[in-house]
């Protein structure tokens, strides 16, 4: 839980602080580290009473999948002294012995890692009465249009979000974009119409990079910048910080959840 983590970042007391990103598709591509910044930052400021290091494994080749926007992580990592193992996937815990096993997904070799904190991503999938349906494709999600969210083979089907194979993050950002599409598609296919609207893969992710530091990123399927800002997102700012904070809560409750443009 949320409380549970804050009470392990407060009382770590040095050694290895390992975070992972897991080998499959996640809610939101840059949630494992928004943490792991956040913890490196407190203790930072609130150093442990024995050297420690922090630890990032994750699964994919690169930080993050827009150019841009791993090159902002990657000045942050550095900042905080963070060791980031690339291709580096968890696959068991020891609990008792306080070590953790990883496979290579890349041309090294597996490994095992002691540690005192550690910040496990769970692997994520299809719920399982979806992965045995016949609306499922390859992975177990529904198999839909990434454009028009109409099924590839039953065209009564729509889907979006957590239940779609869409090739994005399942953010709120994200289906808050779909939404409108599969609603008007759906309306046209009702009235044997051309399914005309198209979703082009547009997700947001805020990425948390410390305390009052924040890099907000917009991208579409061909990671081509979709930004909502007439500055350059991929600066850590306090603005987008307290945008996070503030703002997009309330957006969240108090207009997305009620259907308001």
């Amino acid at each position: 839980s949320v409380d549970s983590t804050w009470k392990a970042i407060q009382d770590f007391q040095g050694g290895n602080a390992i975070f992972t990103h897991p080998n499959t598709p996640l809610k939101c591509g840059g949630a494992p580290q928004k943490i792991m910044y956040l913890a490196a930052d407190y203790w930072r400021k609130n150093p442990p009473p024995t050297p420690y290091k922090v630890l990032f494994c994750i699964s994919t080749p690169t930080i993050f999948a827009v150019p841009i926007y791993a090159d902002a992580l990657l000045r942050a990592v550095e900042r905080y002294g963070i060791e980031v193992r690339f291709e580096f996937n968890l696959t068991a815990i020891d609990g008792p012995g306080q070590s953790a096993q990883f496979e290579h997904l890349g041309e090294g070799q597996d490994g095992s890692l002691p540690y005192s904190l550690l910040h496990v991503t769970p692997p994520m999938g299809a719920p399982e009465f979806l992965r045995q349906s016949p609306l499922a494709g390859e992975g177990g999600w529904c198999e839909v249009n990434p454009h028009t969210l109409q099924h590839t083979r039953f065209d009564n089907v729509f889907a979006l979000g957590d239940a779609s194979n869409l090739p994005t993050s399942k953010t709120g950002a994200a289906i808050r974009q779909q939404a409108p599409v599969l609603v008007e598609n759906l309306l046209a296919a009702a009235a044997k119409r051309p399914l005309t609207a198209q979703y082009e893969g547009y997700t947001s992710c805020p990425l948390i990079t410390g305390y009052n530091r924040l890099v907000l990123a917009e991208f579409d399927y061909d990671k081509n910048l979709q930004e909502t800002f007439p500055f350059d997102q991929s600066k850590e700012r306090r603005s987008m910080y307290l945008l996070k904070k503030h703002v997009l809560p309330r957006f969240y409750w108090s207009r997305m959840l009620k259907g308001r443009p």
